[in-house]
C-alpha cells in the first residue's frame, strides 16, 4: 500500500499543490511556516477524515475561501483507490472513494492505516487524560469498525444524558425513566468498550517494552496501566451510585469518558520522573508498537508520517530510527525537515529511493 499522488486545493496555505511520490521515502523540506506539516496533514485527512492539528475542519479552509479539497491516489492491495475529501463552510464534510460519496465518514476510517510521529507527541505524557483516550480510541477505530460505531453511539448517549441533566436543573422537573434509559445504554457500552481497550493494551505492552529497550538502551521497565471502573464486576452499581453527584454537577461522572491510560516507568508515572529522553523514547516506542499492530491486523505496512523528527530527537534516537528505515522495517515514509542539508546527509546513507520536495510559502520550488 502506498500513496502515489496528492492534490491540495485551498487547504491551509496551499492554494493549489500537486505532488507525485515515491513508494519508499519522501522528504519535504522548507523553512518553518512553508507548509510542510500541512502536506502531512492532508495525508492524515485522507486516512482518518480529520486533521491531526485542528479540531475544526473550517479552520483548514484557506483564508477568504469557502472550501478546501484534498485528493489522493493510492495503490491498495494492488488495486487503484482514489480518495477525495471536501469541506465547504457551513456544509457537511464529504469523503469519496473512487468517485462515490460515503454516507458516513466513519465508513472510511481504517481503510488506509497511518501512523504519525509529531513534535508535540510528548503531550500524550504531559497533557490530560482526554488526549490519551483519543490516541487509543483512534488506534482502535482504525483496527475495528464495530469499536468506532460503538464509540460514536456512546458519545451520542453521553451528550443526550448530559443535556437531560442540565434540563433537570433548569426546569426543576425530572424524568428518571428517560434517564434510566440513557444509563442502560452507557453502562452496556462502557463495559464493551473498556474490555476492548484492555485487550488492546495487552497487545501493546510487550511491543512497547521491546521497542523502548531497543531505542533507549536502558534497563527501565515501561508499561501502561488502564485506569477504569468499567471492567469491574460492580460497575453498574458504581455508575448508579454517581447519580446524586450527576444531578448536582449536571454532568455524567461515570463511564469510559472518565478513563485514563497511565504511562509508567518502573513503578512511577513517567510524566513525573522521566527525563526528556526517556519520555521521547516512550512515545516513539508507543508509535512503533502502533505501527506493528496495524501491520499485523491489516497485512500491509501503514503509511508513516515523521514530522520534524530530526529537530526533536538526539543523535542516538535518530540513528535508531534510520537503522529501522534502512532495514526496510517501514513501508512508505513521509518526513519533513527545515534543514535540507541535514536530511540529505542522513538519508543519503540509506539504501532506499528518496524523493525531495522543496517548499516555500505553500508552493513547490523547482
Amino acid at each position: 500500500m502506498y500513496l502515489k499522488s496528492l492534490e491540495l486545493l485551498q487547504f491551509k496555505n496551499h492554494e493549489k499543490t500537486k505532488l507525485e511520490f515515491s513508494p519508499q521515502i519522501n522528504c519535504i523540506v522548507g523553512l518553518n511556516g512553508s507548509g510542510k506539516t500541512n502536506i502531512l496533514d492532508g495525508i492524515h485527512y485522507l486516512s482518518l477524515t480529520k486533521s491531526a492539528v485542528q479540531s475544526s475542519d473550517s479552520l483548514n479552509v484557506q483564508h477568504e475561501k469557502d472550501f478546501f479539497a484534498i485528493k489522493g491516489n493510492f495503490e491498495l492491495s494492488q488495486k487503484p483507490l482514489e480518495v477525495r475529501c471536501t469541506v465547504e463552510l457551513g456544509k457537511k464534510k464529504l469523503i469519496y472513494q473512487n468517485g462515490k460519496a460515503l454516507d458516513k465518514t466513519s465508513e472510511h476510517v481504517g481503510l488506509i492505516p497511518l501512523v504519525l510521529i509529531a513534535p508535540d507527541d510528548t503531550d500524550l505524557i504531559k497533557g490530560g487524560s482526554e488526549g490519551r483516550r483519543k490516541f487509543f480510541d483512534g488506534l482502535l477505530s482504525q483496527l475495528d469498525r464495530s469499536y468506532l460505531d460503538q464509540l460514536i453511539r456512546y458519545h451520542h448517549f453521553l451528550k443526550q444524558r448530559n443535556a437531560l441533566l442540565k434540563k433537570f436543573a433548569e426546569t426543576g422537573r425530572r424524568d428518571f425513566t428517560l434517564l434510566d434509559g440513557y444509563d442502560t445504554e452507557l453502562i452496556e457500552l462502557s463495559i464493551i468498550l473498556s474490555k476492548r481497550r484492555n485487550e488492546l493494551l495487552e497487545e501493546v505492552a510487550p511491543l512497547l517494552q521491546s521497542h523502548y529497550a531497543d531505542i533507549s538502551q536502558g534497563q527501565e521497565l515501561v508499561n501502561i496501566e488502564y485506569d477504569t471502573q468499567a471492567i469491574q464486576t460492580d460497575f453498574e452499581a458504581y455508575f448508579k451510585s454517581q447519580r446524586k453527584k450527576d444531578l448536582i454537577t449536571k454532568n455524567s461522572n461515570a463511564g469510559i469518558h472518565k478513563d485514563d491510560f497511565k504511562f509508567q516507568i518502573g513503578e512511577h508515572p513517567i510524566r513525573k520522573i522521566g527525563s526528556q529522553g526517556q519520555q521521547k523514547s516512550f512515545i516513539i516506542s508507543l508509535k512503533l508498537a502502533q505501527f506493528k499492530i496495524f501491520e499485523k491486523a491489516k497485512g500491509e505496512k501503514p503509511i508513516l508520517l515523521l514530522d520534524d523528527i530530526f529537530d526533536k530527537l538526539d543523535d542516538l534516537r535518530i540513528a535508531k530510527m534510520m537503522e529501522l528505515i534502512s532495514h526496510h522495517t517501514f513501508g512508505q515514509i513521509f518526513l519533513t525537515d527545515a534543514r535540507p542539508e541535514r536530511s540529505k546527509k542522513i538519508l543519503s546513507e540509506l539504501d532506499s529511493e528518496v524523493f525531495y520536495f522543496s517548499l516555500k510559502a505553500g508552493k513547490i520550488e523547482a
